[in-house]
């Protein structure tokens, strides 16, 4: 079982070095806001844990701009035991859901299309005024390591996101400098069921109150669904409302969601952007909030040319036709990622997006640049999947075991891997599908560590706990090749 973790006290510099508690008896608390104090170095020794004060009403945020992010809570306090904004049945809901879809009126909404071909984030930006200094000693050492997961709301209670963010906390401590994680990649799906701000606090703000570093993320579909009412607004615009409020602001703000959290909000640029940091380029796009297929433009018909979603923009493809072109133009040598909720290979009661993966494979060939590694979430278990094109070895994760409801494969017994997927298979392509590894009992993550030659990605359950760092399914690929190779742990 996870180590237990602590809920915030007070208020927290921009950094810490993360520390693991011994089990504690567990109290659902709620933090009392505080004045916001500006950045400061952790002291590296473990801090004592305090005891958080339980206010009687949930105390809104500041939603005050500041120079400098903050991340995590100065001191630890016990993990709750329950939500403080009970998550309400969502089955009203979900019934007009299926209504709309039975009726074709449940499509894709439009998304806000940014100002430039490419946005851009870079790591230094995102770590505030140490950011260079940071960044350039990431550059030096040669290795950045980094988390990966999707699907990390629960609406049930707090329990299994502790339990994940519990193990993902251990992998900051007994660890040399470079191989500590320098942020958290989240792959959509961050509050469930339909993304309401209401639930930020407990699904994403107190989840990760003692995650030392940045987060990023793409919305899932549940982060942009709008419903009619009495379920939601049944306004379009009110969709990706509360993700932009809080990964998306100009500036870093302490959100009103946070309630007294210390955390600040994400620069993002658009709800599809490239990460750009040391040694490793992630390419975010959005695709939306069907639950099947993944969609990321207006879709056109390959016999009519006619867009399926005329509503929607092809902003998303320009994009990434100008990062792969800035890829090349650069002769950027490290790892490239491509990250979007709805996975292009997955079976079980979420299928993939083939034709989504097409759109993506033509601006690859246009381009001549290939993704090192896919990373999905919206099936709620893991999978890997390894695609063989031509000499190229491309693995395909999905991560949507964050945190939700684990949803089993449709397999009658043990599948043995490595299993040929030719359902998956694009004849035209002459590719080949082979399904790697799998896991629907577990709830956990994926440990990302690029070096200047390789992307070794590791697969660790949360029930590991944080006394065993053993992945329990790893990849490893070599960055000039683009072929599956042996890993080679830096010194």
């Amino acid at each position: 079982m996870a180590t237990t973790r602590k809920t915030p006290a007070k208020k927290a510099p921009a950094t810490k070095t993360a520390t693991k508690k011994a089990p504690a008896k567990k109290v659902a608390t709620k933090p009392t806001p505080a004045t916001k104090q500006a950045p400061a170095k952790k002291p590296s020794a473990p801090v004592q844990s305090t005891k958080p004060t339980i206010p009687s009403v949930l105390q809104p945020g500041t939603n005050t701009t500041v120079t400098a992010p903050v991340f995590a809570e100065l001191n630890t306090t016990p993990d709750p035991t329950k939500y403080t904004t009970p998550h309400a049945s969502d089955t009203q809901a979900y019934n007009e859901m299926d209504a709309l879809v039975k009726s074709n009126q449940f499509v894709p909404l439009p998304f806000p299309v940014a100002s430039v071909a490419e946005p851009v984030l870079t790591l230094a930006a995102a770590l505030g005024p140490t950011g260079n200094t940071t960044t350039a000693a990431i550059q030096k050492a040669g290795q950045i390591v980094f988390h990966t997961a999707g699907d990390t709301g629960a609406t049930q209670g707090p329990k299994t996101e502790n339990e994940v963010v519990d193990k993902l906390l251990s992998d900051f401590t007994g660890e040399a400098v470079n191989a500590v994680p320098r942020f958290f990649y989240n792959l959509g799906d961050i509050v469930y069921s339909f993304g309401e701000e209401k639930y930020y606090y407990d699904q994403f703000y107190d989840a990760y109150r003692d995650y030392p570093a940045p987060i990023f993320a793409i919305p899932g579909n549940h982060d942009g669904i709008v419903l009619p009412p009495p379920a939601g607004t049944g306004v379009p615009t009110d969709s990706l409302k509360s993700f932009l409020a809080n990964f998306c602001t100009p500036t870093f703000t302490h959100s009103i969601d946070a309630a007294g959290i210390s955390r600040t909000t994400m620069i993002q640029p658009s709800v599809y952007f490239t990460l750009d940091a040391p040694l490793v380029r992630i390419i975010g796009l959005y695709s939306n909030m069907l639950e099947n297929p993944g969609v990321i433009s207006s879709t056109a018909n390959p016999t009519t040319g006619k867009p399926t979603f005329p509503q929607l923009s092809d902003a998303q493809l320009t994009f990434l036709t100008a990062a792969l072109t800035r890829i090349k133009t650069d002769k950027f040598t490290g790892a490239v990622i491509i990250a979007v909720h709805h996975p292009p290979y997955a079976f079980g009661t979420k299928s993939g997006s083939l034709t989504m993966l097409k759109e993506i494979d033509a601006i690859c060939d246009a381009t001549g640049v290939w993704p090192h590694a896919f990373l999905s979430g919206h099936a709620h278990n893991y999978q890997r999947y390894t695609r063989t094109l031509g000499k190229r070895q491309i693995p395909f994760f999905v991560i949507g075991n964050g945190g939700h409801g684990l949803q089993r494969l449709n397999i009658p017994t043990t599948l043995r891997t490595p299993a040929p997927m030719q359902a998956f298979a694009q004849p035209e392509r002459n590719d080949s599908v082979v399904l790697n590894s799998y896991d629907f009992t577990n709830y956990g993550y994926c440990r990302c560590v690029v070096t200047t030659t390789q992307l070794h990605i590791e697969y660790h359950p949360a029930s590991d706990g944080g006394s065993t760092k053993t992945p329990n399914d790893t990849v490893t690929v070599d960055l000039a090749t683009g072929t599956l190779t042996t890993y080679t742990p830096a010194d």
